[in-house]
């Protein structure tokens, strides 16, 4: 009777050491007073050691044990998971099956998490084959733990049939659910599957809210981004989160909502190189440089230090608005504060090409020791942006010959451009035909448009009509918009009206598209298709946006707004054009082809 109290006493104490001197000594006060070993006791012991950092103490408590029932193993199982040694989890599992002990809840659960943590699918299923056969099919935390596994090895089909013959299916299994399918690269499937969770009256924790974020991210699916950071306000889940928030941040700017984006930002109160990042991506790749550049500013400002995405993406704004001083003074603190990653490196490449420094582009290009194809890609479609189609091509040599590149599709994409814009049009049939029959690569809609646009911008329309039709799939915009192109410069009334008519079938949402096409039809003199043009314009809800462009002289940034007549240097910049005119005039006078002219002006 005297051994009750003891018992009484000194179990609690042992939950509450934090250090294995004091759990020691406890230990040897248990086994002075004959309540050592006892199956609760030698449970609490293993979990105390472990717990205080004692990990072989634990094991050697559990080794000196004679009899050691179910809870004495789960301590010992849950102590090796604490410490993230799956495989020693794995071990002891076997170790206490071959003994006959028979495992629990717990034991399958733990054992189940170790699989996942390795991956182990092979194991795994037999642990789950196991504890079926012990009756925990319905167990929501055996279920739930299979769950993860197959998710994470990609059997989502599997974990489907499991999840779906749950009696009782809790947030934890949503949650695993919903990662798992968010892991595997299908955001449309997770959002179906927290549809239906609401329907079940499940409601979400942070972990699936922030999930379903970057699934909407994906997607652009801002009418379910909005239900679910509605749901988070109304439940207080995780708003204080600064991970929470910036995925609200880059999900509305991914979605074009900047305004959203900005809000929601300027509600984080500890403000994070990614939250900012978030930012600055969001209004760089909506096209505001302007904004993306003062933000990058401002962060810095702060006090928070910019990372790489920060940079990338204030290096494309630099790309998008032709602040070439400012990007050399990007690359400048790049070189000064960051490790010169090659994903910086080849958002320089563009940058500079970009800002017509092809120069610099080339010399930062030949300046990185180990080039991947991403790089290659870059450095190709800088020479044809100026038009250098043969550079590009000597570069596409080098890659593929001498460095044993393997080119892509993007490649194909970014030299077949090269050519085009280089008037190279039977070194751009040439390697079309080498992509497909000696490189494997089939030729997508986008390398279709390349060679319709190679083959129209050399008054061959016909051919490239001919082109068009032996492709396996219906044309899409792109193709029909470059071989417009080429009938408006050479005047091929016939064809441009079918490729015009294509696109307006197409319900386009770009301004430039629609003004193509009335262009051409303007042109044609056929007011009535430029009238139908315009018409159909206004009803797909698409605005004109006005045209401007920019240059940078003396590292002064300059732009120049579409019929901008307040300028300052209005008049001197009308004299300049009207003089460049009349010099392409007298050109054109001397060219047989009037294609030439129209291609000057294209240019």
């Amino acid at each position: 009777m005297r051994s009750i109290p003891w018992l009484i006493r000194l179990k609690p104490l042992l939950l509450t050491c934090k250090d294995t001197t004091s759990i020691t000594q406890i230990h040897a006060l248990l086994i002075t007073v004959g309540l050592y070993p006892n199956g609760s006791t030698v449970s609490r012991l293993i979990a105390s050691y472990a717990r205080a950092g004692g990990i072989e103490t634990a094991r050697q408590v559990f080794d000196k044990t004679p009899q050691r029932g179910v809870d004495a193993w789960n301590s010992i199982i849950v102590a090796y998971s604490h410490e993230r040694s799956p495989s020693q989890v794995l071990g002891l599992y076997h170790r206490m099956i071959a003994e006959g002990v028979r495992p629990d809840s717990s034991t399958f659960t733990v054992a189940l998490k170790a699989c996942s943590t390795l991956p182990d699918l092979h194991v795994g299923k037999e642990i789950w084959r196991q504890a079926v056969d012990f009756g925990y099919q319905g167990d929501v935390f055996v279920a739930s733990s299979v769950l993860n596994l197959l998710a994470k090895c990609g059997r989502l089909d599997e974990a489907k049939a499991v999840f779906d013959k749950m009696a009782r299916r809790d947030v934890v299994s949503w949650t695993t659910m919903v990662t798992g399918i968010l892991r595997s690269g299908q955001p449309l499937e997770a959002v179906d599957m927290y549809r239906r969770m609401q329907k079940e009256g499940i409601e979400g924790d942070g972990v699936i809210m922030v999930g379903l974020i970057q699934a909407c991210s994906e997607l652009g699916e801002i009418t379910v981004g909005l239900s679910v950071h509605g749901y988070m306000v109304r439940r207080e889940i995780h708003m204080n989160d600064v991970v929470v928030r910036t995925s609200l941040v880059d999900m509305y700017a991914k979605c074009g909502k900047l305004e959203l984006a900005s809000r929601v930002f300027r509600e984080i109160r500890f403000k994070n190189a990614v939250s900012w990042g978030a930012l600055i991506s969001g209004y760089a790749q909506n096209g505001i440089a302007g904004t993306a550049l003062e933000l990058l500013i401002e962060m810095q400002s702060s006090g928070v230090k910019p990372d790489s995405v920060s940079l990338i993406s204030a290096v494309l704004a630099c790309s998008q608005v032709g602040q070439l001083k400012l990007g050399k003074s990007v690359h400048g603190y790049i070189l000064r504060k960051l490790n010169f990653e090659q994903i910086l490196a080849t958002a320089l490449v563009d940058m500079y090409a970009k800002c017509g420094s092809l120069a610099c582009a080339r010399i930062l290009f030949d300046r990185v020791d180990s080039r991947d194809l991403i790089m290659w890609n870059a450095m190709i479609s800088s020479y044809g942006i100026h038009g250098h189609g043969e550079e590009a091509l000597s570069l596409f040599l080098a890659m593929t010959v001498t460095e044993d590149v393997k080119p892509d599709h993007t490649t194909f994409a970014s030299l077949l451009s090269a050519l085009s814009h280089s008037g190279l049009v039977e070194a751009g049939k040439c390697w079309f035909h080498k992509m497909v029959n000696e490189f494997k690569i089939q030729a997508s809609e986008k390398h279709f448009a390349c060679m319709v646009d190679l083959l129209s911008r050399a008054g061959r329309v016909e051919e490239a009509c001919q082109l068009i039709e032996s492709m396996d799939s219906e044309p899409g915009l792109a193709v029909w918009v470059s071989l417009l192109s080429g009938c408006h410069n050479c005047r091929n009334v016939m064809i441009g009206e079918v490729a015009a008519k294509k696109i307006l079938e197409s319900n386009a949402n770009d301004s430039g598209t629609y003004s193509l096409v009335s262009n051409f039809f303007s042109m044609a003199k056929k007011w009535d298709e430029v009238s139908v043009s315009r018409r159909t314009m206004k009803r797909a809800g698409v605005r004109k946006v006005p045209g401007f462009s920019s240059v940078e002289v003396n590292g002064k940034h300059q732009a120049f707004l579409m019929e901008d007549r307040n300028h300052h240097q209005y008049e001197d910049i009308l004299q300049t054009l009207d003089n460049l005119v009349h010099e392409m005039t007298s050109i054109s006078a001397n060219q047989d082809s009037v294609c030439l002219l129209n291609d000057l002006v294209g240019d």
